[in-house]
């Protein structure tokens, strides 16, 4: 049975984490803060002092980190996964980050004789959580199918988006897809707010409309709620647009909405800091409008309803 080693518990690693220990999977996690492996290592998981410890183990190594920067450190430090390496072995990049730095580091992987893929995730924390998310991945078809039935353990839809690279590629642009989305639903809810529509109604009218989207039958249920926890903050997003407007940018493109969604959240930083949740750029209207953009019977949080059940590969119009 393939060993796996998953480097980075935060919001969505530790429940992706969670999911292979859940599912039987051999599994070995690190996280530089130890209350984080705490509750999977209870749960049957296997701990590594350091990532070069933990890849010295294991035939499939996952990073999911918070930055290019930091995914780096861990590979290239002088008790870096890249120290511990056996051949044969695939990094497995699930982290939000910029491509180019992913065929950078897969490289330095290929001369250790292994090989890379790019597989981030998309759809909410709620949903890594019972391994109904989908996962992108970028490599060559060979490696896919290698990765495939692990894949599949994690997500309810798997993608194969072609060379290593491209599947960071679409996942900076669903997330900015996704905050634009965010940015246009409390312009929504606010104005309602403010005319004095029914906020309950306001959310069924939105949801049973052509308007209606992922972004507001999720977070808009919590911003209602009052919570706006959906376990993603605005340097998040600040990060993954920003990823966005420099991969279009390398392209030749000028941006001219996704520039626009970037000032809003540099605006919210400024006024609420960068670990507030990403709803919470509802604020910005709340606080200049005087309103608060709340109604009853809304979830504090978002939990998935769907059964979980193996995923399989998403397959392709040609």
């Amino acid at each position: 049975m393939t060993t796996v080693g998953f480097i980075g518990l935060g919001n969505v690693g530790s429940k992706l984490a969670g999911t292979l220990v859940r599912s039987g999977v051999t599994t070995i996690v690190l996280d530089r803060d130890p209350a984080a492996m705490a509750p999977l290592l209870e749960v049957g998981a296997q701990s590594a002092s350091s990532p070069a410890d933990l890849a010295s183990r294991c035939e499939v190594i996952i990073t999911c980190l918070p930055s290019p920067a930091i995914v780096a450190e861990v590979m290239e430090s002088t008790d870096g996964v890249l120290a511990g390496i056996r051949p044969d072995t695939v990094w497995v990049e699930m982290s939000t980050t910029d491509s180019q730095e992913v065929i950078r580091l897969s490289k330095l992987v290929e001369e250790k004789h292994g090989y890379a893929a790019d597989a981030p995730v998309s759809g909410g924390c709620h949903r890594a959580a019972t391994g109904n998310i989908s996962i992108f991945a970028g490599c060559d078809r060979a490696t896919f199918e290698r990765l495939l039935p692990l894949l599949s353990v994690m997500g309810r839809r798997v993608l194969h988006t072609g060379e290593l690279g491209s599947a960071s590629k679409l996942k900076v642009m669903t997330n900015y897809l996704a905050t634009a989305n965010l940015v246009a639903v409390t312009e929504a809810l606010a104005a309602c707010a403010k005319v004095g529509l029914d906020l309950g109604v306001a959310y069924e009218a939105i949801a049973a409309s052509s308007g209606t989207s992922f972004v507001h039958e999720t977070e808009g249920q919590v911003i209602l709620n009052g919570s706006r926890d959906i376990n993603f903050t605005m340097d998040l997003v600040k990060k993954d647009v920003g990823l966005f407007i420099s991969m279009a940018a390398e392209a030749g493109m000028q941006l001219e909405l996704a520039d626009l969604v970037a000032g809003i959240f540099d605006d919210g930083i400024e006024r609420y800091g960068p670990r507030e949740w990403s709803p919470n750029i509802i604020r910005r209207l709340e606080d200049d409008y005087g309103i608060d953009v709340v109604a009853p019977g809304f979830p504090a949080e978002m939990v998935d309803t769907e059964p979980e059940e193996l995923g399989g590969e998403i397959r392709v119009r040609r």
